[in-house]
């Protein structure tokens, strides 16, 4: 996925296993952003990050969904553990994160092994990609300013 494409119309299944669409969202700016996985340091530090400052994203205009490949169940402790305001998709057969070219192959320790790239979409009201943060330019604890300030 590449500034100026059209993102697909179905995104996936939220933690409650309702369908979320594009449409959905129709007229408004979208931030899709993908994450690793549930619980970790680093995944909690950017998701709080939105959820701190949300009302600020919702007064700019936009709506937040996150994704990572963890199911529904993970998906329902992280937002009542960290009081979570926006839906997140559970991406379990990862179609979605290949979609948007955000899944290949990581390594850490010297071991390698498939995931998610941490990665940020913004979609404009249309269901156009305006805006990538690639995963080197994400900092997860001010992620929400990074966003604000684009």
């Amino acid at each position: 996925m590449e500034i100026g494409n059209k993102a697909p119309e179905i995104l996936g299944r939220d933690e409650n296993g309702n369908e979320i669409r594009l449409s959905d969202y129709s007229g408004k700016k979208l931030v899709l952003y993908f994450y690793p996985k549930d619980m970790t340091p680093g995944c909690t530090s950017e998701a709080c990050s939105l959820r701190d400052n949300h009302q600020a994203l919702l007064d700019k205009g936009y709506e937040i969904l996150g994704v990572s490949i963890n199911d529904e169940k993970s998906h329902q402790k992280f937002i009542e553990k960290h009081g979570l305001p926006f839906h997140l998709i559970a991406d379990t057969d990862h179609s979605l994160a290949e979609t948007f070219g955000v899944w290949g192959e990581k390594s850490m320790c010297g071991r390698k092994y498939f995931g998610v790239f941490r990665t940020t979409f913004i979609i404009n009201g249309e269901g156009i990609v305006e805006h990538i943060i690639t995963p080197k330019q994400i900092k997860v604890k001010e992620h929400a300013n990074q966003i604000l300030n684009i």
